[in-house]
């Protein structure tokens, strides 16, 4: 079992069992979500909130899966980090983000809705971008893992007894962790794999701050949702 599914697992066990340690109330217990909208790119994210998992605080718990389409960089910068300094083929590029977050959903009263939580948990992120030179003969992926913590706010508002509408603001923050492209590993502390050399600055080996300004890899992710909430 690799990392990210260990830690999909572990946070799926902790929101089961905060889900059937419930209190017992004729209220609904359990509540799925979809939601879209802009995170650093159009995304898409499903949710099941546990709405009371403890019995003494007014907290809900949210588990999120999301996907979005990102910016991947700058292709040419990206190929000469990563493979050569070859500048023939014309680029095709993309990218996505997988990211995985545990909410914990306070209630407040900022603004006047059926329900207002202030919002605040972990996060973690599979990143991936794509760069395919036709006519080059290079296509390759510069790939990260990254744990983040994210924080904001939204509001439901009622639209029949079980379905909610669901508006939300936040910013996510990720750190900085390993980028990994062909056989080519940079590192935060630089401890690198098969740097390549800069051939515009005297064939100095490239460093970790080059290839993260090539490559948009999460950072601060700032959040404008729109979704539906339906209580079972």
């Amino acid at each position: 079992m690799n990392a990210k599914q260990s830690i999909v697992v572990t946070l799926l066990l902790v929101f089961t069992t905060l889900t059937y340690a419930q209190i017992t109330t004729d209220d609904s217990k359990l509540a799925l979500g979809v939601s879209t909208g802009y995170n650093r790119g159009i995304g898409i994210q499903l949710n099941a909130t546990a709405l009371k998992p403890l019995a003494n605080v007014s907290m809900q718990i949210r588990f999120g899966l999301g996907m979005t389409k990102l910016d991947p960089g700058n292709s040419a910068d990206s190929r000469r980090i990563f493979i050569n300094n070859a500048t023939n083929g014309v680029p095709e590029e993309k990218a996505r983000s997988f990211d995985y977050r545990l909410d914990f959903m306070l209630n407040s009263n900022f603004l006047t809705s059926d329900a207002s939580h202030i919002v605040f948990g972990p996060r973690y992120s599979s990143f991936k971008a794509n760069f395919k030179y036709v006519g080059g003969n290079e296509d390759f992926d510069v790939t990260s893992k990254q744990f983040g913590v994210g924080l904001g706010a939204e509001s439901q508002f009622k639209m029949n007894k079980n379905l909610n509408l669901v508006t939300a603001v936040g910013l996510d923050y990720f750190f900085n962790n390993t980028l990994k492209g062909h056989d080519t590993h940079y590192s935060p502390d630089n401890d690198n794999v098969n740097a390549r050399n800069d051939n515009e600055n005297d064939n100095v080996e490239f460093v970790y701050a080059d290839a993260n300004e090539a490559i948009k890899q999460p950072s601060l992710m700032p959040r404008i949702i729109i979704g539906l909430v339906y209580k079972l």
